[in-house]
């Protein structure tokens, strides 16, 4: 693993990702998850186990290119956003949605 998060595991993941793919791979027991762009597999595997307590069957990671936006004559670039779609171990799960 490398040493940019290896104290701090808990800065790979940002946020969960709630669309209507998402929601239906959550049957499958896959989530999804906006995690940091210089994080590796391993980073994000190690991270999902220790905030989650659960076990990791397989990571799929997703890469796109930066998407420029413009707001009148000045031109930008939006952050990177890298995607993961973490797989669990049978019996494992992740409880997303608090319930009351």
């Amino acid at each position: 693993m490398t040493e940019r998060f290896h104290e701090r595991l808990a800065d790979v993941i940002r946020k969960p990702l709630i669309t209507e793919k998402a929601t239906t791979a959550l049957e499958l027991n896959q989530y999804t998850f906006e995690v940091d762009h210089r994080a590796a597999k391993p980073e994000i595997k190690a991270a999902i186990e220790q905030m989650f307590d659960v076990r990791v069957v397989g990571i799929s990671t997703m890469n796109p290119p930066r998407r420029t936006r413009r707001v009148g004559r000045f031109a930008g670039k939006r952050a990177q956003v890298k995607k993961a779609v973490v797989r669990l171990a049978e019996g494992n799960s992740i409880q997303l949605f608090p319930e009351e």
